[in-house]
């Protein structure tokens, strides 16, 4: 990440985090709450369109997304891209990249974004001092494994209709629990469509001009507006995910 990508951004008092409003998050213990507070070197703010991680580097941090959006993705030589998933506010960015020694993937901003910084090598005294915490991360980790299930489901097996009405309300459900949008647009081009669902452009174009002929959606300048959500979930056989309290770092 370049320096004309990032800027200076003041750092939030893990008492103060506002995803910690949020109904979807659970709460830590006092203890916990100081202990991530020591762990948390900063906040990062970073532009749309930027690349926070590479593929390849070693990177001395790992991030939580707290405000903003963005996906991972992986190239081949050729320079053709597969989007494997997208992080919204309360993921865990980069962890991979600590456990491994270099990242597998990328991730690049798709709106501007501000991350929590956490130094990797503290990351083991977070293991050592706070079990709960370590199972959190598990959780995490775990849940991303469960995603990217589906999603090899949905790019191996579902039509084109199928594909696209289940990454729509993936990234609206998503999005509407964690904050992160409350109009029904869901904003991205549709060439993220195709490089997340291995469509070609005119393909993915296609597709979408069928399902708003159907009245499920219309697509404008900012993105995708979801007109009919029931029937694009029907459509793709969606059930949204049932989670009580979900951690986050």
């Amino acid at each position: 990440m370049t320096k004309e990508q990032e800027r200076a951004h003041a750092s939030l008092p893990c008492e103060k985090c506002p995803l910690r409003k949020r109904d979807l998050f659970r709460d830590f213990e006092q203890g916990e709450l100081d202990f991530i507070g020591r762990f948390k070197k900063g906040d990062l703010a970073v532009k749309k369109g930027a690349t926070v991680l590479v593929e390849g580097a070693h990177n001395p941090h790992l991030y939580t997304v707290l405000s903003g959006w963005g996906f991972r993705y992986k190239l081949l030589e050729d320079g053709r891209r597969q989007i494997v998933n997208y992080v919204m506010p309360g993921d865990l960015v980069g962890l991979q990249g600590n456990l491994l020694g270099e990242m597998k993937h990328s991730v690049e901003a798709l709106s501007s974004m501000v991350l929590c910084v956490f130094e990797k090598a503290e990351l083991f005294s977070l293991y050592r001092e706070f079990p709960e915490l370590a199972y959190d991360i598990t959780w995490i980790a775990s849940r991303e494994e469960c995603m990217l299930d589906d999603n090899l489901l949905t790019v191996g097996r579902r039509t084109a209709l199928e594909k696209v009405a289940y990454l729509l309300m993936f990234i609206l459900e998503r999005s509407r629990q964690c904050g992160l949008i409350g109009n029904g647009t869901v904003s991205l081009t549709q060439q993220h469509v195709a490089d997340t669902l291995g469509l070609s452009l005119v393909h993915t174009n296609k597709t979408i001009a069928r399902l708003a002929e159907r009245g499920f959606l219309k697509w404008e300048d900012g993105g995708c507006r979801i007109l009919n959500p029931e029937a694009l979930a029907e459509l793709a056989d969606w059930t949204a995910e049932k989670v009580a309290k979900r951690p986050f770092l």
